[in-house]
Protein backbone atom coordinates (compact mmCIF):
# COMPACT_ATOMS: atom_id res chain seq x y z
CA UNK A 1 0.00 0.00 0.00
CA UNK A 2 1.23 3.21 -0.98
CA UNK A 3 -0.67 6.53 -0.75
CA UNK A 4 0.29 6.73 3.33
CA UNK A 5 3.24 9.47 3.57
CA UNK A 6 2.97 13.04 3.24
CA UNK A 7 5.33 15.93 3.41
CA UNK A 8 8.76 17.05 2.10
CA UNK A 9 10.78 18.87 4.97
CA UNK A 10 7.77 17.83 7.46
CA UNK A 11 7.29 14.35 6.58
CA UNK A 12 4.48 11.82 8.29
CA UNK A 13 4.21 8.15 7.36
CA UNK A 14 0.86 6.12 8.52
CA UNK A 15 0.12 2.81 9.19
CA UNK A 16 -2.16 0.77 10.96
CA UNK A 17 -5.88 -0.74 10.97
CA UNK A 18 -8.98 -0.25 13.10
CA UNK A 19 -8.78 -4.04 14.34
CA UNK A 20 -5.18 -4.64 13.96
CA UNK A 21 -2.85 -4.24 17.16
CA UNK A 22 -2.93 -0.64 17.02
CA UNK A 23 -1.59 2.04 14.40
CA UNK A 24 1.61 4.61 14.10
CA UNK A 25 3.05 7.51 13.21
CA UNK A 26 6.38 8.56 12.04
CA UNK A 27 7.74 11.74 11.63
CA UNK A 28 10.72 13.09 10.08
CA UNK A 29 11.75 16.75 10.00
CA UNK A 30 10.87 17.75 14.01
CA UNK A 31 14.31 19.74 15.15
CA UNK A 32 16.43 18.47 17.68
CA UNK A 33 15.47 19.65 20.90
CA UNK A 34 12.00 20.04 21.07
CA UNK A 35 10.11 18.83 24.08
CA UNK A 36 7.31 16.56 23.29
CA UNK A 37 5.52 14.23 26.19
CA UNK A 38 2.72 12.17 25.33
CA UNK A 39 0.21 13.32 27.70
CA UNK A 40 -0.06 16.86 25.06
CA UNK A 41 -0.08 14.08 22.14
CA UNK A 42 -3.00 12.33 23.83
CA UNK A 43 -4.71 15.82 24.75
CA UNK A 44 -5.13 16.15 20.93
CA UNK A 45 -6.08 12.72 20.62
CA UNK A 46 -8.85 12.41 23.42
CA UNK A 47 -10.73 15.35 21.04
CA UNK A 48 -11.17 12.67 18.05
CA UNK A 49 -11.34 9.42 20.06
CA UNK A 50 -14.85 7.61 20.29
CA UNK A 51 -17.55 7.40 23.27
CA UNK A 52 -16.59 10.83 24.49
CA UNK A 53 -20.08 12.37 23.99
CA UNK A 54 -23.68 11.66 22.98
CA UNK A 55 -22.70 12.21 19.33
CA UNK A 56 -20.18 9.70 18.99
CA UNK A 57 -19.99 5.92 18.61
CA UNK A 58 -19.69 3.56 22.03
CA UNK A 59 -16.60 2.42 21.23
CA UNK A 60 -14.47 2.55 24.37
CA UNK A 61 -10.86 3.07 22.64
CA UNK A 62 -8.74 5.10 24.73
CA UNK A 63 -6.79 5.97 21.97
CA UNK A 64 -3.14 6.04 24.27
CA UNK A 65 0.36 6.75 22.67
CA UNK A 66 3.74 5.36 23.22
CA UNK A 67 6.41 8.25 22.06
CA UNK A 68 8.89 4.98 20.89
CA UNK A 69 11.80 6.28 19.12
CA UNK A 70 13.27 9.98 18.65
CA UNK A 71 14.02 12.03 21.83
CA UNK A 72 16.74 11.20 24.32
CA UNK A 73 16.27 9.06 27.24
CA UNK A 74 18.85 9.91 29.23
CA UNK A 75 21.25 13.39 28.88
CA UNK A 76 24.02 12.95 26.32
CA UNK A 77 26.30 13.55 28.76
CA UNK A 78 25.97 14.74 32.79
CA UNK A 79 23.94 17.54 33.54
CA UNK A 80 23.53 18.09 29.46
CA UNK A 81 19.54 18.81 30.57
CA UNK A 82 19.04 17.16 26.95
CA UNK A 83 16.56 13.95 28.33
CA UNK A 84 13.52 14.05 27.07
CA UNK A 85 14.25 16.34 24.35
CA UNK A 86 13.87 15.10 20.64
CA UNK A 87 17.39 14.38 18.89
CA UNK A 88 16.92 15.48 15.15
CA UNK A 89 15.92 11.41 14.14
CA UNK A 90 12.74 10.25 12.86
CA UNK A 91 10.13 10.09 15.85
CA UNK A 92 7.59 7.04 15.93
CA UNK A 93 4.56 7.20 18.22
CA UNK A 94 2.47 3.79 18.55
CA UNK A 95 -1.40 4.05 19.24
CA UNK A 96 -2.16 0.38 20.65
CA UNK A 97 -5.88 -0.98 19.98
CA UNK A 98 -7.15 -1.63 23.90
CA UNK A 99 -10.69 -2.02 22.63
CA UNK A 100 -10.30 -5.13 20.32
CA UNK A 101 -12.58 -7.86 21.20
CA UNK A 102 -13.92 -10.77 19.46
CA UNK A 103 -17.29 -10.42 19.79
CA UNK A 104 -16.79 -7.24 17.35
CA UNK A 105 -14.65 -8.70 14.96
CA UNK A 106 -17.45 -11.49 15.17
CA UNK A 107 -19.89 -8.93 13.76
CA UNK A 108 -17.98 -8.01 10.69
CA UNK A 109 -16.92 -11.19 9.86
CA UNK A 110 -20.62 -12.07 9.92
CA UNK A 111 -21.67 -8.82 7.52
CA UNK A 112 -18.13 -8.41 5.87
CA UNK A 113 -19.61 -9.97 2.51
CA UNK A 114 -22.35 -7.32 2.08
CA UNK A 115 -20.07 -4.04 1.68
CA UNK A 116 -21.65 -1.03 4.35
CA UNK A 117 -22.89 1.48 0.77
CA UNK A 118 -20.92 4.74 2.02
CA UNK A 119 -18.15 2.56 2.92
CA UNK A 120 -14.74 1.71 1.13
CA UNK A 121 -15.82 -2.16 1.71
CA UNK A 122 -16.07 -2.69 -1.82
CA UNK A 123 -13.95 -0.85 -3.18
CA UNK A 124 -10.85 -2.10 -0.90
CA UNK A 125 -12.50 -5.00 -1.58
CA UNK A 126 -12.05 -4.76 -5.58
CA UNK A 127 -7.88 -3.86 -5.17
CA UNK A 128 -6.81 -6.21 -2.38
CA UNK A 129 -8.86 -9.14 -2.93
CA UNK A 130 -10.15 -11.76 -0.34
CA UNK A 131 -7.43 -10.26 1.86
CA UNK A 132 -8.19 -6.82 2.23
CA UNK A 133 -8.95 -5.48 6.06
CA UNK A 134 -12.15 -5.50 6.20
CA UNK A 135 -12.29 -5.68 9.79
CA UNK A 136 -14.12 -2.39 10.88
CA UNK A 137 -13.17 -1.22 7.57
CA UNK A 138 -9.15 -1.94 8.14
CA UNK A 139 -7.03 1.13 7.23
CA UNK A 140 -10.25 2.34 5.40
CA UNK A 141 -11.56 3.75 9.12
CA UNK A 142 -11.74 6.88 10.63
CA UNK A 143 -9.58 4.89 13.05
CA UNK A 144 -6.61 5.86 11.35
CA UNK A 145 -7.14 9.18 11.59
CA UNK A 146 -5.64 8.92 15.59
CA UNK A 147 -2.35 9.23 13.45
CA UNK A 148 -2.65 12.33 11.90
CA UNK A 149 -3.48 14.01 15.05
CA UNK A 150 -0.73 12.40 16.70
CA UNK A 151 1.42 14.31 13.96
CA UNK A 152 -0.03 16.88 13.69
CA UNK A 153 -0.10 17.93 17.55
CA UNK A 154 3.81 17.59 17.49
CA UNK A 155 3.27 20.12 13.86
CA UNK A 156 1.00 22.30 15.56
CA UNK A 157 3.84 22.81 18.63
CA UNK A 158 6.32 23.34 16.33
CA UNK A 159 4.23 25.85 14.86
CA UNK A 160 3.28 28.12 17.37
CA UNK A 161 7.05 28.48 18.75
CA UNK A 162 7.17 30.47 15.12
CA UNK A 163 3.99 32.24 15.68
CA UNK A 164 1.78 30.54 13.64
CA UNK A 165 -1.36 29.13 15.77
CA UNK A 166 -4.30 26.95 14.47
CA UNK A 167 -8.07 26.16 15.46
CA UNK A 168 -10.82 24.66 14.41
CA UNK A 169 -14.30 24.00 15.11
CA UNK A 170 -17.96 23.09 14.12
CA UNK A 171 -19.25 25.76 12.12
CA UNK A 172 -22.59 23.91 10.76
CA UNK A 173 -23.80 20.58 11.70
CA UNK A 174 -27.44 18.86 10.30
CA UNK A 175 -27.96 21.74 8.60
CA UNK A 176 -27.58 24.19 11.68
CA UNK A 177 -25.01 26.81 10.86
CA UNK A 178 -23.68 29.08 13.81
CA UNK A 179 -23.07 31.70 11.59
CA UNK A 180 -20.84 34.36 11.65
CA UNK A 181 -18.29 34.08 13.86
CA UNK A 182 -15.18 36.36 15.78
CA UNK A 183 -11.85 34.57 15.42
CA UNK A 184 -10.60 35.82 18.12
CA UNK A 185 -13.57 34.67 20.27
CA UNK A 186 -13.66 31.09 18.60
CA UNK A 187 -9.84 30.52 19.12
CA UNK A 188 -10.22 31.25 23.07
CA UNK A 189 -13.17 29.20 23.15
CA UNK A 190 -11.43 26.53 21.03
CA UNK A 191 -8.44 26.47 24.34
CA UNK A 192 -11.06 26.53 26.39
CA UNK A 193 -12.79 23.54 24.70
CA UNK A 194 -9.39 21.76 25.24
CA UNK A 195 -9.21 22.33 28.69
CA UNK A 196 -12.94 21.16 29.58
CA UNK A 197 -11.82 17.82 27.85
CA UNK A 198 -9.14 17.07 29.76
CA UNK A 199 -10.30 18.32 32.51
CA UNK A 200 -13.25 15.34 32.11
CA UNK A 201 -11.55 13.09 30.61
CA UNK A 202 -10.99 9.98 33.01
CA UNK A 203 -7.93 8.48 30.96
CA UNK A 204 -6.21 11.91 31.16
CA UNK A 205 -6.71 12.23 34.61
CA UNK A 206 -5.93 8.69 35.48
CA UNK A 207 -3.22 7.85 33.42
CA UNK A 208 -1.36 10.99 32.71
CA UNK A 209 -2.30 13.33 36.01
CA UNK A 210 -2.12 10.23 38.32
CA UNK A 211 1.21 9.64 36.46
CA UNK A 212 1.31 6.07 35.54
CA UNK A 213 2.56 6.97 32.56
CA UNK A 214 5.53 9.35 33.03
CA UNK A 215 8.35 10.10 30.65
CA UNK A 216 11.04 8.19 32.97
CA UNK A 217 9.27 4.73 32.05
CA UNK A 218 11.21 2.60 29.20
CA UNK A 219 8.64 1.12 26.53
CA UNK A 220 8.42 -2.42 28.58
CA UNK A 221 7.01 -0.61 31.11
CA UNK A 222 4.52 1.28 29.46
CA UNK A 223 3.60 -1.63 27.70
CA UNK A 224 2.74 -3.16 30.84
CA UNK A 225 0.76 -0.30 32.32
CA UNK A 226 -0.90 -0.61 29.29
CA UNK A 227 -1.69 -4.16 29.23
CA UNK A 228 -3.19 -3.03 32.82
CA UNK A 229 -5.31 -0.07 31.46
CA UNK A 230 -7.03 -2.48 28.62
CA UNK A 231 -8.79 -4.35 31.71
CA UNK A 232 -9.47 -1.15 33.38
CA UNK A 233 -11.06 0.47 30.30
CA UNK A 234 -14.77 0.48 31.76
CA UNK A 235 -13.14 1.20 35.63
CA UNK A 236 -11.83 4.41 34.23
CA UNK A 237 -14.72 5.53 32.28
CA UNK A 238 -16.56 5.28 35.31
CA UNK A 239 -14.89 7.74 36.78
CA UNK A 240 -15.67 10.35 34.26
CA UNK A 241 -17.64 13.07 35.82
CA UNK A 242 -21.28 13.80 35.04
CA UNK A 243 -21.60 16.35 32.65
CA UNK A 244 -23.51 19.22 34.07
CA UNK A 245 -24.08 21.20 30.95
CA UNK A 246 -24.86 24.79 33.16
CA UNK A 247 -21.69 23.61 34.90
CA UNK A 248 -19.65 23.86 32.06
CA UNK A 249 -21.17 26.55 30.43
CA UNK A 250 -20.33 28.89 33.69
CA UNK A 251 -16.83 27.32 34.30
CA UNK A 252 -15.56 27.05 30.85
CA UNK A 253 -17.43 28.99 28.21
CA UNK A 254 -18.10 26.83 26.14
CA UNK A 255 -20.59 23.70 24.98
CA UNK A 256 -20.09 20.68 26.52
CA UNK A 257 -20.72 18.57 23.69
CA UNK A 258 -19.58 20.44 20.73
CA UNK A 259 -16.75 22.50 19.79
CA UNK A 260 -18.58 25.38 18.17
CA UNK A 261 -18.05 28.82 19.68
CA UNK A 262 -22.07 30.33 19.33
CA UNK A 263 -23.44 27.85 22.49
CA UNK A 264 -26.77 28.08 21.36
CA UNK A 265 -26.10 27.13 17.72
CA UNK A 266 -24.12 24.29 19.03
CA UNK A 267 -26.95 23.48 21.10
CA UNK A 268 -29.47 23.16 17.71
CA UNK A 269 -27.33 21.28 16.53
CA UNK A 270 -27.22 18.86 19.02
CA UNK A 271 -30.75 18.86 18.96
CA UNK A 272 -30.84 18.51 15.29
CA UNK A 273 -28.39 15.78 15.41
CA UNK A 274 -30.37 13.71 17.77
CA UNK A 275 -33.83 14.37 15.59
CA UNK A 276 -31.86 12.41 12.98
CA UNK A 277 -29.94 9.54 14.45
CA UNK A 278 -33.75 8.58 16.69
CA UNK A 279 -34.84 7.38 12.75
CA UNK A 280 -31.78 5.33 12.25
CA UNK A 281 -30.16 7.94 10.09
CA UNK A 282 -26.90 10.13 10.08
CA UNK A 283 -26.02 13.73 9.40
CA UNK A 284 -23.31 15.78 8.43
CA UNK A 285 -21.87 19.04 8.90
CA UNK A 286 -18.97 21.71 8.19
CA UNK A 287 -15.72 21.87 10.00
CA UNK A 288 -13.75 25.86 9.42
CA UNK A 289 -9.91 25.85 10.41
CA UNK A 290 -8.37 28.93 10.82
CA UNK A 291 -4.75 29.52 10.86
CA UNK A 292 -3.32 32.79 12.16
CA UNK A 293 0.49 34.19 11.95
CA UNK A 294 1.29 32.70 8.35
CA UNK A 295 3.93 34.71 7.25
CA UNK A 296 2.87 36.53 3.37
CA UNK A 297 5.02 34.29 -0.02
CA UNK A 298 4.47 31.13 1.94
CA UNK A 299 3.91 28.23 -0.56
CA UNK A 300 4.87 27.99 -3.84
CA UNK A 301 3.45 28.07 -7.21
CA UNK A 302 1.42 25.19 -9.81
CA UNK A 303 1.45 22.24 -8.48
CA UNK A 304 2.61 22.98 -5.23
CA UNK A 305 0.29 25.97 -4.51
CA UNK A 306 -0.92 26.31 -0.81
CA UNK A 307 -4.65 26.04 -1.49
CA UNK A 308 -4.14 23.07 -3.50
CA UNK A 309 -1.69 21.52 -0.49
CA UNK A 310 -4.61 22.05 1.75
CA UNK A 311 -7.16 20.43 -0.66
CA UNK A 312 -5.22 17.37 0.23
CA UNK A 313 -7.31 17.26 3.49
CA UNK A 314 -9.73 15.14 0.97
CA UNK A 315 -7.40 12.52 2.59
CA UNK A 316 -9.63 12.88 5.86
CA UNK A 317 -12.26 10.09 6.04
CA UNK A 318 -15.49 11.34 5.50
CA UNK A 319 -14.17 14.82 3.91
CA UNK A 320 -15.91 15.15 0.51
CA UNK A 321 -15.27 18.83 0.07
CA UNK A 322 -12.64 21.21 0.92
CA UNK A 323 -12.88 25.18 0.26
CA UNK A 324 -10.81 28.48 0.84
CA UNK A 325 -11.86 31.74 1.59
CA UNK A 326 -15.11 32.47 0.27
CA UNK A 327 -15.03 28.61 -1.32
CA UNK A 328 -17.50 27.94 -3.94
CA UNK A 329 -19.56 31.38 -3.25
CA UNK A 330 -17.47 32.85 -5.72
CA UNK A 331 -19.61 32.24 -8.62
CA UNK A 332 -21.93 34.46 -6.94
CA UNK A 333 -20.12 37.41 -6.73
CA UNK A 334 -18.38 39.97 -9.16
CA UNK A 335 -15.12 40.61 -9.74
CA UNK A 336 -15.00 43.94 -7.16
CA UNK A 337 -17.15 42.03 -4.96
CA UNK A 338 -15.13 39.18 -4.63
CA UNK A 339 -11.32 41.27 -4.84
CA UNK A 340 -9.76 41.67 -1.47
CA UNK A 341 -8.42 45.74 -1.74
CA UNK A 342 -5.68 46.47 -0.66
CA UNK A 343 -4.67 49.38 1.74
CA UNK A 344 -1.67 50.48 3.72
CA UNK A 345 -1.42 52.10 6.97
CA UNK A 346 1.38 52.83 8.98
CA UNK A 347 3.92 51.47 6.31
CA UNK A 348 1.49 47.82 7.30
CA UNK A 349 -0.31 46.24 4.20
CA UNK A 350 -4.06 45.57 4.90
CA UNK A 351 -6.18 43.79 3.51
CA UNK A 352 -10.53 45.11 3.11
CA UNK A 353 -11.91 41.55 3.03
CA UNK A 354 -10.63 37.93 3.16
CA UNK A 355 -12.39 36.20 0.01
CA UNK A 356 -9.34 34.41 -0.93
CA UNK A 357 -8.71 32.89 2.53
CA UNK A 358 -5.50 34.31 2.98
CA UNK A 359 -4.50 32.09 -0.23
CA UNK A 360 -3.87 34.10 -3.72
CA UNK A 361 -1.13 32.54 -6.66
CA UNK A 362 -1.00 29.57 -4.18
CA UNK A 363 1.05 32.04 -1.73
CA UNK A 364 0.13 33.41 1.40
CA UNK A 365 -0.93 37.28 1.68
CA UNK A 366 -0.07 37.39 5.23
CA UNK A 367 -4.09 37.30 6.46
CA UNK A 368 -5.37 34.47 8.28
CA UNK A 369 -5.91 31.40 6.26
CA UNK A 370 -9.81 30.20 6.65
CA UNK A 371 -10.53 26.88 5.25
CA UNK A 372 -13.90 24.67 5.31
CA UNK A 373 -14.20 21.29 4.99
CA UNK A 374 -17.64 19.33 4.43
CA UNK A 375 -18.26 15.97 6.11
CA UNK A 376 -20.77 13.55 4.92
CA UNK A 377 -22.85 11.60 7.06
CA UNK A 378 -21.97 8.65 9.25
CA UNK A 379 -22.33 6.16 6.25
CA UNK A 380 -23.17 2.79 9.03
CA UNK A 381 -26.35 3.72 9.96
CA UNK A 382 -29.29 1.58 11.12
CA UNK A 383 -31.47 1.64 7.91
CA UNK A 384 -32.03 -1.33 5.52
CA UNK A 385 -30.21 -0.62 2.36
CA UNK A 386 -29.37 -2.94 -0.90
CA UNK A 387 -25.82 -4.25 -1.36
CA UNK A 388 -24.41 -7.01 -3.17
CA UNK A 389 -22.38 -10.12 -1.93
CA UNK A 390 -18.96 -9.21 -3.31
CA UNK A 391 -17.65 -13.08 -3.64
CA UNK A 392 -21.16 -13.94 -5.70
CA UNK A 393 -22.43 -10.34 -6.72
CA UNK A 394 -25.73 -11.51 -5.83
CA UNK A 395 -28.09 -9.10 -4.77
CA UNK A 396 -28.21 -8.38 -0.47
CA UNK A 397 -29.78 -6.81 1.65
CA UNK A 398 -27.99 -4.98 5.12
CA UNK A 399 -29.13 -3.20 8.42
CA UNK A 400 -26.69 -2.08 10.48
CA UNK A 401 -25.16 -3.90 13.62
CA UNK A 402 -21.96 -2.31 14.26
CA UNK A 403 -21.07 0.54 16.94
CA UNK A 404 -21.56 3.78 14.88
CA UNK A 405 -21.46 7.82 15.48
CA UNK A 406 -24.50 9.62 14.76
CA UNK A 407 -22.22 12.51 12.85
CA UNK A 408 -18.49 12.33 12.40
CA UNK A 409 -18.31 15.99 12.39
CA UNK A 410 -17.81 16.24 15.92
CA UNK A 411 -14.37 14.01 15.72
CA UNK A 412 -13.31 15.73 12.36
CA UNK A 413 -12.08 19.29 13.76
CA UNK A 414 -9.09 17.94 15.65
CA UNK A 415 -8.03 16.31 12.56
CA UNK A 416 -8.73 18.89 10.37
CA UNK A 417 -6.78 21.21 12.56
CA UNK A 418 -3.60 18.52 12.99
CA UNK A 419 -3.87 18.11 8.86
CA UNK A 420 -3.84 21.59 8.32
CA UNK A 421 -0.65 22.15 10.42
CA UNK A 422 1.15 18.90 9.14
CA UNK A 423 1.00 21.16 5.60
CA UNK A 424 1.94 24.33 6.55
CA UNK A 425 4.50 23.21 8.53
CA UNK A 426 6.11 21.71 5.48
CA UNK A 427 5.64 24.86 3.59
CA UNK A 428 6.82 26.77 6.38
CA UNK A 429 10.34 24.91 6.41
CA UNK A 430 10.61 25.56 2.34
CA UNK A 431 9.74 29.28 3.00
CA UNK A 432 12.22 29.58 5.23
CA UNK A 433 14.94 27.68 3.40
CA UNK A 434 14.24 29.85 0.56
CA UNK A 435 14.41 33.06 2.36
CA UNK A 436 17.74 32.21 3.38
CA UNK A 437 19.13 31.53 0.49
CA UNK A 438 17.60 34.73 -1.34
CA UNK A 439 19.46 36.72 1.50
CA UNK A 440 22.78 34.78 1.21
CA UNK A 441 22.67 34.91 -2.82
CA UNK A 442 22.04 38.51 -2.69
CA UNK A 443 25.19 39.86 -0.45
Amino acid sequence: MIGCHLGRFFQVTVAGGSYQDGSSATIQGAPAGLAIFENEIYADLLLRKPGADELSSPRKEPDLPIIYSGINAADTVENAFNKNLTNGTPICILIPNLDRHFIHIKQYQDTNRTPRPGHASYASFAKYGPSDDAIGAGFFSGRYTNTLVAAGSIAKKILKKCGVEIFAYIKEAASVSCGEVDYEVARKRNESFKKMRADYDPFYQEIYVKKRIHPDMRFLEKARVFAEIEKEIDAIRAKTPEFKANEIISKYDVHPVLNCPDIQAAEEMVQAVNKITVTGDSSGGIVEVVATGIPAGLGEPVFDKLDAELGRMLGIGAVKAVEVGAGMGVKDMTGYQCNDKIHSENGVVKFDSNNAGGITGGLATGQNIVVRLAVKPTPTIDKKQNTIDKYTLENKELGAITRRDPTIVARIWPVAECYTAMVLLDHLYLHYGYEKMKELTSR
